[in-house]
C-alpha cells in the first residue's frame, strides 16, 4: 500500500523518482506526488490520479534538482484528492514529507497544533505529522534529526517516513516503524524506496530499515540510530534482483506474465531442495527446527488473502500426511481476540510480500506467548523473514500484478515440501508415498506448462461469460480452497460477484441461486471425491445452472454431463492445487480483459496490505 521513492545525489532526481513510483504502481495508488528541492527552493507537486496524470502537471515546471522524494498513495485519512496527495510541506514551507501507513493519535496531535494556533490544508494524519515535527524543532529548538526523534516518541501507529529540507539540501531523513522501507547505496548517492524494485537500476545495495530506526544522509554518508539516539551500523545486502523480472517481456500484462512464469517460479521454489537421485528433501531454512515441527502436537497457520487460502491447502496436506492438528486463522482476526497459545505451538507466517500488517501483528502476538514462528514469503529480507525465527522463502521472483498467482502456487509448493518433510521425520508416511510425492512435485512444471498450452481454448469459454454478473466455484477436499482462490481471483480483478464454496454445502443454501444465468465452475478432478462431484455437477445440471468443469484428462463421463470442459494433466490427488489452480487464473483473467479492466492495478486493491 503507497509507494515511496527519494533521491540524494549527483544525477537528477525528478526523472528517477518518477520512474521509481511507476514501478511502484503495483503497490497500488490513487495520487501521486513529488517534492524537488534546488536553489530555487523546496517545491511540491501533486495531482490526484495516476503518475502519468502528475508527469502531464509537471511539464513546463522548473524541476532540476539533485536531491527529491516522490510517494504514491493509498487513501485512508482524507479522500484521494489533490490536496490530500503527498508529499506534505510543514507551516514554513521548508520541510515537506512522504508518509506510508497510519498516525492512530493524529487526531489528539492536530487538536493540541489547533490549540496552538496552527491551521490544516488537508484531511490526513500526514500533514500532522510534519507540522508537529516542526513545532517540536522550534520550540524546542533542536535541529530536525532531535524533532523527528521526539516526534516519534510521541507517534502512535505505522510509519515509513522520509522527509526533506530546504535548509539542508544534501540531506535526507527517513525512519520506519511496521511499514517497509529500504536504502539503496551508490556512489556518493542514496535512494530511497518502499522495496527494491526501483532502485535496482542504480544499485544492488541495500540496506533494510528496521522498525524504531532512524535514517539520516547527509555529506555523502548514511547513518542509522534508533529511537534512543544510539548509532546502528547499517548491514549492506545485495539484492538479487534483475531489471528484467520487474518488465513486462512482452506480455499484454503483469498478471498473465505472471501466470505463464508459474513453470519456473514452481521449479524455483524446489531448486536444490528435491533430490530425486537419492529421493531426498532437505529444508535448509528450517534443518534446526524440523525436529520441533514433528514433534509439535499443533500448528497454527496465520495469512490473510490469497495466502490464507494457500493455507488451507497446507492444513489439508500437514494434517493428512504428518497427523498433526492444524488451524488456519485470518491473521486479521487471532490478533483481535486472546488465542489459546501456549509454549511449543508452531505458528507459520504466510505472505508474498513479508509485509503485511495483520501478519506481522499475530506473529509478534504468538511470540510474545512463546510460540516458535515460522515464516513463509516471497520477499528476501522482509520483515516477517526478520522476526520469524526460522522459514522457507518460495523463490517465485517479484510478483508485480495486485492479484496474486504465482505466487499461491509457490506457496502451495513450499507448503507440500514443510508437509512432506515433516511426515518424513515423524515416519508417517510410507517411503513409497515419499518418493511417489517428490516425483510428482518434480513434473508438477511441465503439467502446469501444458495447461497453459490450452490458454486460447480457456479465452474462447471465458468470452462467454464476459456478462455474467455473479459465479459460483465448487470443489472438494483439497480443491476446495482452490475453489476459494478461483471466486477471489474473479472478484479482484473483474469486479463479478463470486462465491467459492465445498460442493457438498451447496444444497445448504447456494443451490437457491441456481437458474440458467448462474455459471458454475467445477473443480471435478478424478480423485477420492470424484463420483460425489458427479453427483453435484447433476444437481446444478437439473436445476439448468451452466457448468465449467476442470476435468482430468481421458475423463469421458463429465464432458456429456456439462456445458464446458478444461482439462488438466493426472496427478497425485495431494498435488492437484498446483495444477487445478492454473485454469481458475486464466478464466479471471481473460474475462477482466474482456471486461476492460485494470487487471494489474484494481481498483481500491492495494498490493501489499501494510496498514490495518
Amino acid at each position: 500500500m503507497c509507494g515511496i521513492v527519494a533521491y540524494v545525489g549527483h544525477r537528477e532526481a525528478a526523472p528517477l523518482i518518477i520512474k521509481g513510483l511507476k514501478r511502484l504502481e503495483y503497490r497500488g495508488y490513487d495520487s501521486a506526488g513529488i517534492a524537488l528541492l534546488n536553489g530555487h527552493g523546496l517545491k511540491v507537486y501533486k495531482k490526484k490520479g495516476k503518475v502519468s496524470d502528475l508527469e502531464n502537471e509537471l511539464k513546463g515546471k522548473e524541476l532540476l534538482a539533485q536531491v527529491g522524494i516522490g510517494h504514491t498513495r493509498w487513501a485512508t485519512h482524507g479522500e484521494p484528492n489533490d490536496i490530500n496527495a503527498h508529499p506534505h510541506y510543514s507551516t514554513s514551507r521548508k520541510l515537506a514529507i512522504i508518509h506510508n501507513g497510519i498516525i492512530e493519535n493524529y487526531a489528539s496531535i492536530k487538536q493540541s497544533l489547533i490549540n496552538k494556533g496552527y491551521t490544516f490544508d488537508s484531511a490526513t494524519d500526514t500533514e500532522v505529522l510534519i507540522k508537529f515535527i516542526e513545532d517540536i524543532q522550534t520550540n524546542m529548538y533542536c535541529n530536525l534529526e532531535e524533532a523527528v526523534r521526539i516526534a516519534l516518541h510521541e507517534i502512535v501507529g505505522a510509519y515509513a517516513i522520509v522527509i526533506i529540507d530546504e535548509e539542508n539540501p544534501a540531506q535526507l531523513i527517513a525512519a520506519r516503524k511496521g511499514s517497509p522501507l529500504v536504502i539503496g547505496v551508490g556512489e556518493n548517492e542514496f535512494f530511497f524506496a518502499s522495496d527494491a524494485t526501483p532502485i535496482i537500476e542504480y544499485t544492488k545495495e541495500v540496506v533494510y530499515l528496521d522498525d524504531y530506526e532512524i535514517a539520516i544522509v547527509k555529506d555523502n554518508e548514511l547513518i542509522i540510530k534508533n529511537l534512543a539516539n544510539e548509532d546502528i551500523a547499517p548491514y549492506v545486502e545485495t539484492v538479487e534482483l534483475e531489471l528484467e523480472a520487474i518488465e513486462k517481456g512482452g506480455y499484454d500484462h503483469f498478471m498473465l506474465k505472471e501466470i505463464f512464469e508459474q513453470p519456473r517460479s514452481i521449479a524455483d521454489s524446489m531448486r536444490g531442495r528435491i533430490n530425486l537421485e537419492n529421493a531426498s528433501l532437505l529444508l535448509g531454512g528450517l534443518r534446526d527446527y524440523l525436529d520441533k515441527i514433528a514433534k509439535t502436537d499443533r500448528i497454527v497457520i496465520v495469512a490473510c488473502g490469497t495466502s490464507w487460502h494457500a493455507g488451507l491447502v497446507g492444513e489439508y496436506l500437514l494434517e493428512e500426511l504428518a497427523r498433526v492438528n492444524v488451524e488456519v486463522e485470518y491473521a486479521s482476526e487471532f490478533r483481535y481476540r486472546n488465542p489459546i497459545i501456549k509454549e511449543g505451538d508452531i505458528v507459520i507466517a504466510i505472505s508474498q510480500s513479508g509485509e503485511t500488517a495483520d501478519t506481522m501483528a499475530a506473529l509478534e502476538l504468538a511470540k510474545s506467548k512463546g510460540a516458535i514462528i515460522l515464516g513463509v514469503c516471497n520477499v528476501v529480507g522482509s520483515s516477517i523473514a526478520r522476526i520469524t525465527h526460522a522459514g522457507v522463502y518460495t523463490h517465485a521472483g517479484p510478483e508485480i500484478g495486485v492479484a496474486s498467482t504465482k505466487a499461491f502456487t509457490a506457496q502451495v509448493t513450499v507448503l507440500s515440501l514443510i508437509a512432506i518433510a515433516t511426515a518424513h521425520k515423524k515416519g508417517t508416511i510410507s517411503q513409497d508415498l515419499y518418493r511417489e510425492l517428490l516425483f510428482g512435485l518434480d513434473a508438477i512444471p511441465a503439467k502446469v506448462e501444458k495447461i497453459l498450452k490450452s490458454a486460447e481454448k480457456i479465452k474462447d469459454i471465458s468470452k462467454l461469460f464476459t456478462f455474467a454478473s455473479n459465479f459460483i466455484f465448487l470443489g472438494r477436499g483439497l480443491n476446495f480452497p482452490v475453489a476459494l482462490e478461483g471466486a477471489l481471483k474473479l472478484k479482484e480483478i473483474s469486479y463479478i460477484h463470486a462465491e467459492g464454496y465445498p460442493a457438498a454445502e451447496m444444497k445448504h443454501g447456494p443451490i437457491a441461486l441456481i437458474d440458467e444465468d448462474m455459471p458454475v465452475v467445477f473443480i471435478a478432478t478424478k480423485d477420492n471425491s470424484y463420483e460425489k462431484i458427479v453427483s453435484n455437477i447433476q444437481e446444478v445440471k437439473a436445476r439448468k445452472g451452466r457448468v465449467i468443469a476442470i476435468i482430468t484428462e481421458g475423463d469421458t463421463l463429465i464432458p456429456k454431463m456439462v456445458d464446458f470442459v478444461i482439462e488438466v494433466p493426472r496427478t497425485n490427488d495431494l498435488l492437484l492445487p498446483l495444477i487445478t489452480s492454473i485454469p481458475l487464473q486464466l478464466i479471471s483473467y481473460y474475462i477482466a480483459v474482456l471486461r476492460g479492466r485494470n487487471v494489474d492495478q484494481p481498483r481500491n486493491l492495494a498490493k501489499s496490505v501494510t496498514v490495518e
